[in-house]
């Protein structure tokens, strides 16, 4: 596997390295050894498959905070999506800085989310996939999330026309306008 750092601090991008031959190829996803050599947390407690049946579906943008923060590790498994992660960590020196990436079924890519960052993704096909794992079980009284058209992020997700996004999602906070959203941080710090 290779390890790529991307501008969030502590996140990566994960390629694989297939080995062909005339049959197809194999690849390692996941491996205890190379991911604690990356600096990663290689114990996961969770997998997760979601399916979306529409092209413009949007999920997110989720984490969980303390004592369940979460780290995640994500793949497009059918179709493509744009994922977009949010660094919510108010001590990090990429605070409020995202990221976006293409995740798809061709390119295998992953991407490594750390513990308090919010992430979130748009489908660019109908019919698309997505296999998550993470270090936390779910609870959802750590459950938290910022809306995904924040201007405080300003996050450029790919012109799709209106999104398909559940209540939930269209009414997270805005971040730092709302003291619902400030005082999780400083109750329960990420």
């Amino acid at each position: 596997m290779i390890f790529t750092p991307v501008p969030i601090k502590g996140a990566f991008l994960i390629d694989i390295e297939p080995k062909e031959d005339d049959r197809g190829f194999f690849a390692r996803l996941f491996c205890e050894n190379e991911f604690r050599a990356a600096g990663i947390n290689p114990v996961f407690k969770q997998c997760n498959m979601q399916h979306n049946a529409m092209k413009g579906t949007l999920r997110g943008l989720h984490l969980q905070f303390k004592p369940h923060a979460e780290e995640k590790l994500m793949q497009c498994t059918r179709g493509a999506v744009y994922d977009a992660i949010v660094d919510l960590r108010t001590h990090s020196l990429t605070y409020k800085q995202w990221f976006g990436v293409e995740l798809n079924a061709e390119n295998r890519r992953m991407i490594y989310i750390p513990k308090g960052v919010a992430h979130g993704y748009v489908t660019l096909t109908d019919n698309t996939e997505t296999f998550y794992m993470v270090t936390e079980f779910y609870s959802p009284e750590c459950e938290w999330g910022v809306r995904f058209n924040d201007p405080a992020f300003n996050i450029k997700w790919p012109d799709l026309g209106a999104f398909i996004i559940s209540e939930k999602d269209r009414n997270w906070p805005m971040f730092g306008r709302s003291a619902a959203v400030v005082r999780p941080l400083k109750r329960k710090p990420i």
